[in-house]
């Protein structure tokens, strides 16, 4: 397979690019030191040391329907890389050589017409498929899990980068497999943007965002995904789902909506439009400080229920404040300033906001003053726009620090979450609790932070971080435990289990909690019909 079709621009056991990352602040060794108590380093093997299955044998037809010998790997590395998503997990074991499974070929179809002719022809041999976009999942969304099958392909889809742009209308046609840089880069090139920037932008799809229902950073003002979709092409083992190129229709339940989040357990997204805007003249980022979480939550809400909120809003809590700042490296002088401002406006600690909003500098200007009024009506103060710019520079390094944690031997984690304001408070103590526990049951305690990332209306997300010392051999078991209890915590306070990770096998277990058992059971009727023979994405979505 020529190497312009599948990437490898990226290290295979963590994050992004290949360049060395540097090495952790003062700041955030001392504090691992002083909370984590010692750690172990944590050692990679070399991409040699990998230890794969033999791939079983695929047939003759299956290649042929992907193109070929042009559009087919079985190489080591292009196994390895098709092997794991981007979970505490999946990189514990990738660093230890010992992913648990691998695809046994990794095939990457020109166009729409390959993608349905190989899932016609893996279905009828009984060969299990996981699409592959960019691999970013921390869910096990992209896991190689064969169920009942003997044998199992990755469906690359980095070939699927068209991108046609329909002014009158304000909408893209995207090809699923356009990472995130390369879809904003053809639209600014033509003077939009899709405005969709989760953490995971720099690798991740725009087939990867419709099929886990992503949401971006800017999401308060831009949309998640699932808002900006306004048709879609889905190829399924039985033939094609296309949506109609509408704003709306009321002819019965939406499929856009059934494709949208399916995880690749339906079909192959392949082509999604979306809605577009152009784009913005001004981007201005501010940070300002709370009082405290609970003070900074009904900031929040006052925002979004006056329709005054930003296009991006990030409360931190306190915990995560003090944290993020030694991380960071903002420690020192630069910390004492810091201090000594705060003091001088009667405020020591506190939640840090980010705040940002783009467009038109009339527009910007117009709306910035809205929402400080509010946020200083909440009581909070405003440190200006170098911290909100320096958040807007970094806003994509946190998983580059989560390897250099790992180097360290550190357990570090994240799990989303989303309730009503009515119900957001009980949550995030129930999970904080949970977290906490956990981590000290298993003989490490740890740190747990977390922060607001998407309002609503009607309530708003809950990211979660969770650090601990590793335990040396037992690392899965240790992260099972204490991600369980969570989980079991957010479950038990009726929020959601996954407000933007999607699914996966992590969160299979707690769909029932979800959607009800016949719910369960409606999807897996539709699942049938659509991939009778089940060969889509096994273990993924729906509870086992």
């Amino acid at each position: 397979m020529g190497r312009e079709l599948l990437r490898r621009d990226s290290v295979w056991w963590g994050w992004g690019r290949t360049s060395p990352r540097g090495e952790l602040p003062g700041g955030a060794r001392a504090l691992l030191e002083a909370e984590l108590g010692e750690l172990q380093p944590a050692e990679r093997v070399g991409l040699g040391d990998v230890e794969l299955p033999e791939p079983q044998a695929i047939p003759a037809r299956v290649f042929d329907a992907a193109g070929g010998e042009g559009a087919v790997s079985i190489e080591a590395e292009d196994r390895v890389r098709h092997a794991a998503g981007k979970s505490y997990p999946d990189l514990v074991r990738m660093r230890g050589g010992a992913p648990t499974a691998a695809p046994d070929a990794v095939l990457a179809p020109a166009g729409p017409a390959e993608v349905a002719a190989t899932l016609s022809a893996c279905s009828a041999e009984h060969i299990a498929v996981v699409p592959f976009g960019g691999g970013t999942s921390v869910v096990g969304g992209v896991e190689p899990e064969r169920g009942s099958f003997d044998r199992l392909v990755a469906l690359d889809l980095t070939s699927l980068r068209d991108c046609e742009v329909d002014e009158r209308s304000l909408t893209a046609r995207l090809g699923a497999g356009l990472r995130g840089p390369e879809a904003e880069e053809a639209l600014n090139q033509q003077g939009y943007t899709l405005g969709h920037f989760p953490q995971s932008f720099p690798y991740a799809t725009i087939g990867g965002f419709a099929a886990t229902r992503s949401a971006g950073q800017a999401s308060s003002g831009y949309g998640r995904f699932d808002e900006l979709v306004t048709s879609v092409v889905m190829q399924t083992p039985v033939g094609e789902i296309r949506t109609l190129e509408t704003p709306h229709t009321a002819a019965g339940p939406a499929l856009r909506e059934l494709i949208i989040g399916s995880e690749g357990t339906l079909g192959v997204i392949t082509e999604v439009e979306v809605r577009i805007r152009p784009l913005p003249a001004v981007r201005r980022y501010e940070a300002w400080f709370a009082v405290g979480f609970e003070q900074g939550v009904e900031i929040a809400r006052a925002l979004a229920q006056a329709d005054r909120q930003p296009d991006v809003f990030r409360l931190s809590d306190e915990e995560e404040t003090r944290v993020s700042l030694a991380l960071s490296g903002l420690d020192g002088l630069k910390r004492s300033v810091l201090d000594r401002y705060l003091a001088l406006r009667r405020r020591r600690g506190g939640c840090m906001i980010i705040a940002g909003w783009e467009g038109s500098g009339e527009s910007v200007a117009r709306r910035r003053e809205l929402s400080a009024a509010l946020l200083r009506a909440g009581g909070a103060v405003s440190l200006g726009r170098s911290a909100g710019e320096s958040w807007e520079h970094g806003r994509f390094e946190g998983p580059y620090l989560r390897d250099l944690l790992m180097d360290e031997g550190a357990m570090v984690e994240t799990l989303e979450t989303a309730h009503t304001y009515a119900g957001l408070g009980g949550l995030y103590g129930a999970v904080q609790k949970a977290l906490k526990g956990a981590m000290a049951a298993q003989g490490a305690p740890g740190i747990v932070i977390c922060h607001v990332s998407h309002i609503y209306r009607d309530g708003a997300s809950l990211y979660f971080t969770f650090i601990s010392a590793r335990r040396p051999g037992a690392e899965i078991e240790q992260w099972r435990a204490v991600k369980g209890a969570a989980c079991e915590a957010i479950v038990a306070s009726r929020g959601t289990i996954t407000h933007h990770h999607a699914v996966g096998t992590d969160h299979a277990p707690y769909m029932r909690a979800e959607i009800g058992e016949l719910g369960i059971e409606a999807l897996r009727a539709i699942k049938d019909r659509l991939d009778p023979n089940g060969v889509m994405n096994p273990g993924k979505l729906l509870p086992a």
